[in-house]
């Protein structure tokens, strides 16, 4: 229901709420601000008004209180001035309906991009005023949100949907109702499910689909098809452009996200339901609603899975499991009692998730039997629980007026940056700033009155959630027979040994174990770990490995809690330890890595350059020496290469994107570490006039390809001020030798080990003449050395780019190398040595098996020299030097092409694939069979294929089609190599 609307000012907004600012000289700048914009743009009506009596003071109080919101008004003047003529609630309407018409003819994606961010902008202002100023509750806040998402999401569907079906990817049945037919459609889940959305939610989507819907031309094609559009809609509505972002957009609720495709088929969902569906993927379908696409088939997937979310019988389990979890999250998170300053709003004690978890345990307890209790928004499900007597009306009363009060402190947190935060200010200043978005007069009377809110909601909550009299008994395993037995039973080989390990496990041996509290949650992990590694294909060595993963961890209940609370995050831990080792040991030197993969944002985002720099600056900030910088810089380095390996070993991201992870994150250390050596050996021998210095990046960095194992190939070269002899400094050096210790120091730097480990093995092999040359080499000397080079040097040049130093030099040094391979490319006998240095290679260093990619004829070699030879010939423009291999290949022409079945890019994506998850394992795996099952399983899915028996049949199949072209495009005989 509304609140009363008293016209508050001229423009149509409503509302009678208080709202003063807490900088009155700032909000009287702002308003001036906002008048003097509004007067440049010629919204000359809106300027005369904020510079009149009749102004109301309470937008000013808004400009000061939310810097967001006064910048989307100071940006955007006239969606004020329209308000003048248009109420704001009438407006917010008519936006949402907008995005309801039929998508525009010829209408590009850029173009709808931009439609609906500027959408979601001017909502999201007019939101915003209504439910500060008083003219909408916080659930019509909350409904006006979801109802924005629910549009925007149904807009991009149809777009993508009209797009797919011109490319003839789809046949719509009708063009005029794109999502009519589709077989495609999005639930909205969690917040958005349940028209709840928070000012600046994410949107919590699954995508399925039926693949014998009308619009679906062929079903052995609609993983791919719906998948691509899946990808699409998540850039349309989350990529945050110039124009802002529309909603974060998150598809982990999905089925098994690790190994599902994006948009999953209606027959394998229900599978996995039937058979694999756990309690919380329950709690998390009792908000299910279609939001968009075929609702149809929408409507008819949720019936179906109806006995999977209400069980049929009262099913106190599921206190026990949300008393669980919430235990977990408050264990994780630390949160300990009720306090103002600093609470979390959403998951701390008496908090909104509180809430939500009172309302939804009582719905899985009683929901199957009593239909009324399947709604999907919180208050209707007290209102609803207390109408059937599960809880007392005043319970259902105290515990809604909590929630809307917890909800609107929610948003004024968010609405003044428009961050996805649901945690109060730790500053007092800061906390009067939400105190007065909640139309509260200071932060004292805001205190008092969350306070009183958040201790009823606990105490309720606790009152619940108490007693512990349904808990089922924790599984034992220790050093006994009846252990063994089951041991044995599950297919240990040595289960007297395994037992003896358990022992010390639950006897408390090691450090992470010896408290109580940390082995309660490991016993309730441990029957799902051993089956895990029963999984292996040598079980006991899984878990002799796990064991002295566990024996390196200095405490383990955070640990323990963190693993216990996730089923896939346990899942995840066990094929790291198993599978990847290095993962591993990075967990056991420091377990709070594992922390980050709670983040929302983990396996959605990949941190870019930029990124990585504001981190590592933050990280740097209190080394106050060069070997403390080494020392954070390892750290960095070590946990940077773990979250790329979990994303990459979960699915998150495949092997592409883990090269240009990995070579990212290679760069900003090496750049970090070039200006740590050079500062430092600066001091003591000053600089030389003029002095310039580039690293650049050869093999794997060089082409942005590097693997979680991968050495960094290196060359330094400088450049100075003709006639300048020495440096400068207190213990000045010949200019060669000044550049030559440098380059020592730098290699040191990245290579020497510490107690941290080393940051990179280094390798300069690749300078001039090898390891004859100097270390350092002048840009004029590599100039010269270049244009007689033999062709090997410059087809290891093709894999290269700048990394670190000057920028002018690095322009230098990519002018050169491109004039380089330029002025060699009509050499007759080019072709004649690239394919004679393949045939060598055969001969000299045969593959060790079909997983030997790097040596396998056909493999990664051959599709590398193709690439190589690509740029050299002129097949490839020279700006593809430093670019990966596959999108060299992309270049090659038609004609180069010509009667062959394979595309040399396709083949080098799936090799990428499946040698970046090779590279997280042992690397001494030559087969198949060699491989931990867990990571068989992940290679096979990233390969789209069924089993893991079918990796070395596509291997096999992909380098012969690879050798094929290579020999067609560069004959040789390997006999005579």
């Amino acid at each position: 229901m509304e609140r009363a609307s008293g016209a508050a000012s001229e423009l149509r907004i409503g509302g009678g709420l208080p709202l003063s600012a807490y900088d009155a000289d700032l909000a009287a700048r702002r308003s001036s601000e906002l008048a003097e914009r509004a007067a440049e743009t010629g919204c000359d009506r809106l300027a005369d008004w904020l510079r009149s009596a009749r102004v109301d003071a309470r937008l000013a109080a808004v400009w000061s209180l939310s810097p967001h919101l006064f910048s989307i008004a100071h940006a955007h003047p006239d969606w004020l001035q329209q308000l003048f003529d248009e109420d704001a609630g009438a407006r917010v309407e008519a936006i949402i309906a907008g995005l309801a018409v039929p998508v525009m003819d010829g209408a590009s994606e850029a173009e709808v991009m931009t439609q609906l961010r500027r959408a979601k902008a001017e909502a999201s202002l007019l939101v915003a005023l209504r439910d500060l100023l008083g003219a909408a509750t916080p659930d019509r806040t909350c409904r006006d949100l979801s109802a924005l998402a629910q549009a925007a999401v149904g807009h991009a569907i149809r777009f993508l949907a009209l797009d797919l079906d011109r490319r003839g990817a789809l046949q719509l049945p009708d063009r005029a109702d794109p999502e009519r037919g589709l077989g495609l459609f999005a639930l909205g889940m969690g917040k958005l499910g349940g028209a709840e959305l928070n000012y600046s939610s994410d949107i919590d989507l699954i995508l399925f689909f039926d693949p014998d819907a009308p619009a679906v031309m062929d079903p052995a094609d609609s993983v791919e098809t719906f998948g691509k559009l899946a990808r699409r809609l998540v850039r349309m509505i989350g990529e945050r452009t110039r124009e802002g972002y529309v909603f974060r957009t998150d598809l982990r609720l999905r089925p098994d996200p690790s190994a599902m495709p994006l948009a999953i088929p209606l027959p394998a969902a229900l599978v996995y339901y039937e058979g694999s569906g756990r309690d919380w993927e329950r709690a998390a379908m009792i908000k299910a609603r279609v939001v968009a696409g075929d609702r149809e088939a929408g409507a008819a997937f949720l019936q179906e899975i109806t006995p999977f979310v209400w069980r049929r019988y009262l099913d106190f389990v599921a206190i026990r499991d949300i008393r669980n979890m919430k235990a977990r999250i408050d264990q994780h998170r630390g949160f300990t009692g009720i306090e103002v300053a600093g609470h979390n709003l959403k998951l701390g004690r008496g908090g909104i998730r509180e809430i939500e978890f009172f309302a939804q345990a009582q719905q899985l307890i009683a929901g199957g039997r009593a239909p009324r209790l399947r709604t999907r928004r919180t208050d209707e499900a007290l209102e609803q629980l207390a109408a059937s007597d599960w809880i007392d009306a005043e319970v259902a009363a105290e515990m809604t007026r909590a929630y809307w009060f917890l909800r609107r402190a929610e948003h004024a947190v968010q609405m003044i940056a428009d961050e996805q935060t649901h945690t109060l200010p730790d500053s007092a200043d800061a906390l009067e700033t939400v105190a007065r978005l909640c139309n509260q007069p200071d932060a004292a009377h805001f205190a008092s009155a969350l306070t009183g809110h958040l201790e009823r909601v606990e105490r309720r909550f606790s009152a619940l959630f108490a007693d512990g009299r349904d808990d089922d008994a924790t599984d034992t395993f220790g050093d006994d027979d009846a252990t063994r037995e089951r041991l044995a039973a599950l297919g240990y080989r040595r289960p007297a040994d395994m037992a003896r390990i358990l022992g010390g496990w639950t006897e408390g041996r090691l450090r992470a174990t010896r408290s109580e509290a940390a082995r309660e949650p490991l016993g309730r992990v441990l029957p799902r770990l051993l089956q895990s590694f029963a999984a292996a294909p040598d079980p006991d060595s899984a878990l002799a490995e796990f064991d002295r993963f566990l024996a390196g961890l200095p405490a383990g209940l955070q640990f323990f809690s963190l693993i216990a609370s996730n089923p896939r995050l346990l899942d995840l831990l066990t094929l790291i330890v198993t599978s990847a080792p290095e993962l591993g040991r990075t967990i056991t030197a420091r377990p709070h890595v594992f922390d980050a993969l709670l983040e929302p944002a983990f396996f959605r985002d990949v941190p870019g350059a930029d990124a990585r720099r504001r981190q590592l600056a933050v990280f740097l900030a209190e080394a106050t020496s060069l070997e403390e910088r080494l020392v954070r810089l390892r750290i960095f380095a070590s946990e940077g290469r773990f979250l790329i390996g979990v994303r990459l070993l979960s699915g998150a991201i495949e092997g592409p994107a883990a090269g240009e992870a990995f070579t990212t994150l290679a760069e900003v250390v090496i750049e970090a570490v070039l200006d740590a050596v050079l500062t430092e050996f600066m001091k003591a021998h000053g600089e030389v006039a003029g002095g310039r210095v580039a690293v650049l990046g050869l093999g794997r960095l060089g082409s942005r390809e590097l693997t979680a194992s991968s050495d960094v190939d290196l060359m330094l070269l400088y450049d100075h001020d003709e006639g300048a002899e020495e440096s400068d400094g207190p213990r000045p050096l010949p200019v060669s030798t000044y550049y030559m210790r440098l380059t020592q120091r730098l290699i040191a730097a990245l290579s020497a080990p510490m107690a941290e480990g080393l940051l990179y093995a280094v390798d300069f092999r690749l300078r001039p003449s090898g390891n004859k040359g100097p270390l350092a080499t002048h840009i004029d000397a590599f100039r010269r050395y270049q244009a007689e080079a033999w062709t090997w040097e410059r087809m290891a040049l093709t894999r290269s780019h700048p990394v670190a130093g000057n920028e002018a030099l690095q322009v230098d040094i990519v002018a050169a190398i491109r004039e380089t391979i330029a002025a060699h490319r009509d050499d007759p006998l080019l072709s004649d040595d690239v394919a004679d240095m393949r045939a060598r290679l055969d001969v000299q260093k045969p593959a060790r098996g079909l997983l030997d990619l790097k040596r396998l004829p056909g493999g990664l070699t051959d599709l590398e020299f193709l690439a190589q030879w690509a740029i050299l010939t002129g097949r490839a423009p020279l700006e593809a030097v430093g670019r990966p291999t596959g999108e060299v290949l992309r270049h090659l022409r038609p004609e180069d092409r010509a009667g062959l079945a394979l595309e040399p890019s396709d083949a080098m994506e799936r090799l990428t694939r499946l040698v970046q998850l090779l590279r997280l394992g042992t690397g001494t795996a030559n087969r198949v069979a060699d491989l931990p099952l867990g990571l068989a399983r992940r290679i096979a899915s990233s390969l789209d294929l069924a089993e893991p028996a079918a990796i070395e049949t596509e291997v096999a199949d992909t380098a012969r089609g690879v050798r094929e072209m290579f020999s067609a495009l560069l004959p040789f005989d390997p006999k005579l190599g």
